[in-house]
């Protein structure tokens, strides 16, 4: 068995760099977006907080949905059936097509909520402006998931990370063009960060559809064929317990930033710039999650029980690790952090410094079981077990996670760091309960 460790290592390594790569340079956007918006001050932090929460929770649980394509493929390509691969994933990008009026639909209404949630009116606004002006970028977000989903599923990933690249450095100079107004342009301010968002997904799902129309022409993906429904069906039973897990875990950060608004709009903006670092950390351990599930599929397609554990147990161990090292920078050096977003002697930012510095501290903690957790459930996704995965996580976040994280803010007055130990409690029991639910499953395998 240690040997089958030894082999799986390198493979697996070789999938999920570029991906985490990938997944910070994606990620490396919304920080980018928040290191800018810092600039125009506490208040459009605050927006930004709460706009891009409910902009990442509506995409990304319309998009997980897509996220089955990858397992559909990786067991596919482990069975050494290309064209069954293609046909997923042309499939995949149909199924995008029906999601993206729903997901812009939801983003363009979701705004007037804020204030009835308790929200500042002003940050309710701002926010506001922002969702609709992302909103645009759906359709190229939608599209460069499912093409996303089909090349991790084949193991290809050094494509997603090379445009992933260029859409932060395209990000850089569309928001300096639509925020600031620099090169002619006018200063829109955090609705002109919406559209700079909006054009760099449409920008990246075309140079990811242009790799894809390239990369094997014997088996094209974006061709028109004649769709069958079954293929569809499949996608979308495999992926609504995908869609739900993943709605289940943004659906608490969601509500965690809303809570935290409730708090106070200081709290709230010190939220921001520590959730906003341990979510770029994360993509790390997301990327070997993701690499973790096309292993176990390959494993699973070509009948490999010992491959199928290996490549589990080889990719939770090094996302462990991993986080392990993101902890110790959180714990030791938060001012550091910090200063990064916001000049820590500036007295005005006192208060924002004090919670950041509390919750970082807190997000050491939470960077361990956070990796642990996401790295259990691509193993399982290798499996094609999603179901179950959904009841845990359903139970772990909003059952154990925001309701201790609840009763530690408002109940025992810890207000903004009770919030945060929810988060770490909740998380820490889905961790536990994914990673033992894998072994479980693993051993059966045959």
């Amino acid at each position: 068995m240690l040997d089958a460790w030894v082999r799986e290592a390198p493979p697996l390594l070789r999938i999920a760099l570029p991906l985490a790569l990938a997944q910070m340079a994606q990620n490396g956007m919304g920080l980018v977006d928040t290191l800018m918006v810092g600039r125009l001050g506490p208040a459009s932090l605050a927006g930004i907080a709460l706009g891009s929460m409910l902009f990442f929770f509506v995409s990304i649980v319309a998009g997980s949905i897509l996220f089955a394509v990858g397992p559909l493929v990786a067991q596919a390509v482990g069975a050494r059936r290309p064209e069954r691969a293609a046909d997923v994933a042309r499939h995949g990008v149909v199924l995008a097509a029906l999601l993206t009026p729903v997901a812009m639909a939801l983003l363009w209404s979701a705004g007037p909520l804020l204030t009835r949630l308790g929200q500042d009116p002003a940050t309710a606004d701002l926010a506001t402006g922002y969702l609709r002006a992302v909103a645009w970028g759906v359709p190229g977000f939608m599209l460069y998931v499912s093409l996303r989903a089909f090349l991790e599923g084949a193991g290809h990933t050094r494509p997603i990370m090379l445009i992933s690249f260029v859409g932060i450095g395209a990000n850089v100079l569309a928001n300096n063009a639509l925020m600031f107004g620099r090169w002619g342009f006018p200063a829109l301010g955090l609705v002109g960060t919406g559209y700079a968002t909006a054009i760099v997904y449409t920008l990246m799902a075309v140079l990811l559809a242009i790799h894809v129309v390239r990369r094997d022409p014997l088996h094209p993906v974006l061709r028109w064929a004649r769709l069958r429904r079954e293929q569809v069906g499949e996608i979308a039973r495999l992926g609504w317990p995908i869609a739900l897990t993943v709605g289940f875990e943004t659906g608490l950060f969601a509500v965690t930033a809303v809570l935290m608004g409730i708090v106070g709009q200081t709290a709230l903006a010190g939220h921001q710039v520590a959730i906003q670092t341990v979510s770029f950390t994360f993509m790390i351990p997301l990327g070997l999650g993701v690499a973790t599930t096309a292993r176990v599929g390959h494993a699973v397609g070509r009948g490999d029980p010992d491959g199928v554990r290996a490549a589990g147990g080889v990719g939770i161990t090094l996302s462990l690790a991993v986080m392990c090292v993101t902890a110790a920078i959180y714990w030791l050096a938060p001012e550091f952090v910090i200063g990064l977003y916001v000049d820590v002697a500036e007295p005005a930012n006192a208060g924002l410094v004090a919670f950041a510095t509390t919750f970082l501290r807190i997000g050491a903690l939470f960077q361990l079981v956070d990796g642990l957790q996401v790295a259990a459930i691509g193993a399982l996704r290798g499996l094609k077990d999603t179901r179950v995965p959904m009841l845990i996580t359903l139970v772990s976040y909003w059952l154990v996670g925001l309701g201790s994280g609840v009763l530690l803010a408002f109940g025992l007055g810890l207000e903004g760091a009770g919030l945060w130990y929810g988060l770490v409690v909740g998380l820490a029991v889905a961790a536990v309960w994914l990673s033992t639910r894998f072994v479980a499953l693993a051993r059966r395998v045959r």
